[in-house]
């Protein structure tokens, strides 16, 4: 008895963290599940190495990934595993995470609504339009693509609202807090740019490979591994509508070859140009920095020019300066020269001549400094 009890002490109080897990059928239906690592490896049938990809605590990079008889898939804050009949969403009451829930359990609860409509009132009461048909992989895997291509929009928007008036007044004013912002908005747009650009190569990576997207239909191979006939009342269950994405009917699909991926094909094309959309805009922003920082430069090469010029303004005057000493100084020595005698008169006209000369030189640099300055302010506002 008190060893039977100790164990279940041992166990209770043994480190097996938990997560919440929401799950949600075809029907709409949603349950809580607040279980472990291994609890979830024996529900979705997957290995720890697989599940290490949705894990919170690991710095995965976006992934789609395709096994026997689910989807991992982890894009940003989403990290769900798909089954042909189920999801399982990983902290479902997180900020960014309860409004994919809300969407699942919107779209998912009205197709399981109009099923049961169809086998309540018979296929001759209830008109299902064939090409408003899809596996359920597929349509959870839309809301999934829908949710993080919207997401990623949104955080460029965002961006684009601080950056855009930022630049400007960059380049009214020029000052060390407005260039401590562009610093990093700068940053935080090559982060984002990382992260779109990832989700991107991710999807490009499924539509450049027929098998990978084949992979991705559980349905078919539930389909194909089930050794007993399958009516069409019960494929129901892996089918229903989807406003966005053209597919076949259940009847069609069952005959469809296995490496037919149309449907997948242009699931990803169509978010595959979304979320092209969004990095061509942060390109664009980048485009947009790359310039203002090229206007800056310019100007900061103008203002460091004018400063030679002063600079050589200032050496040419200290230059007449000197000449001017040397001649004063020569000739205010109390010396005899024998060119003096008879030429006293030289003496009073060499100062002078030297002094105009020095005025002649300051009045033309500086006639010329002005003459800049004007055709500064032509080429500037004319």
């Amino acid at each position: 008895m008190a060893e039977g009890t100790l164990k279940s002490i041992l166990r209770k109080t043994s480190f097996s963290p938990t997560n919440n897990w929401i799950k949600l059928d075809g029907n709409g239906h949603s349950s809580i599940l607040d279980i472990d690592k291994y609890e979830i490896m024996r529900l979705v049938r997957i290995d720890a190495r697989d599940l290490r990809i949705v894990d919170p605590l690991l710095a995965y990079p976006s992934t789609i990934l395709s096994r026997e008889e689910v989807i991992v898939l982890n894009l940003e804050h989403i990290k769900a595993i798909i089954t042909a009949k189920e999801v399982f969403l990983q902290d479902p009451t997180s900020k960014d995470v309860a409004p994919i829930v809300k969407e699942l359990q919107r779209k998912l609860f009205t197709t399981g609504t109009n099923e049961r409509d169809v086998q309540d009132n018979g296929p001759l009461d209830v008109q299902v339009d064939e090409e408003d048909e899809s596996p359920f992989e597929f349509r959870a895997l839309e809301i999934f693509l829908e949710a993080i291509c919207s997401f990623l929009d949104a955080r460029v928007g965002e961006l684009e609202i601080d950056t855009y008036p930022t630049l400007d007044e960059l380049t009214k004013k020029v000052s060390s807090r407005n260039l401590d912002k562009v610093r990093k908005l700068k940053s935080a747009m090559t982060r984002l740019t990382a992260r779109v650009q990832k989700v991107k190569e991710e999807i490009e990576h499924l539509m450049d490979d027929d098998e990978d997207m084949a992979d991705l239909y559980l349905s078919r191979k539930l389909v194909d591994a089930s050794s007993s006939p399958i009516s069409e009342s019960v494929a129901g269950n892996w089918f229903a509508s989807s406003p966005t994405i053209k597919s076949k009917s259940v009847a069609t699909f069952h005959r469809d070859d296995e490496n037919n991926v149309d449907e997948l094909e242009m699931l990803l094309e169509a978010y595959f140009m979304q979320i092209d959309d969004t990095l061509n805009r942060l390109t664009t922003l980048r485009g947009y920095i790359d310039d203002t920082e090229d206007y800056i430069n310019i100007h900061i090469d103008n203002h460091r020019n004018q400063l030679i010029q002063l600079e050589l303004l200032l050496n040419a005057g200290e230059l007449s300066l000197a000449v001017y000493a040397v001649v004063t100084g020569i000739l205010g020595m109390n010396l005899p020269f024998s060119w003096t005698k008879d030429h006293d008169y030289m003496f009073k006209w060499l100062p002078m001549l030297a002094k105009r000369g020095w005025l002649d030189h300051e009045l033309v640099n500086q006639f010329g400094g002005k003459r800049g300055q004007l055709n500064e302010f032509e080429e500037a506002y004319i």
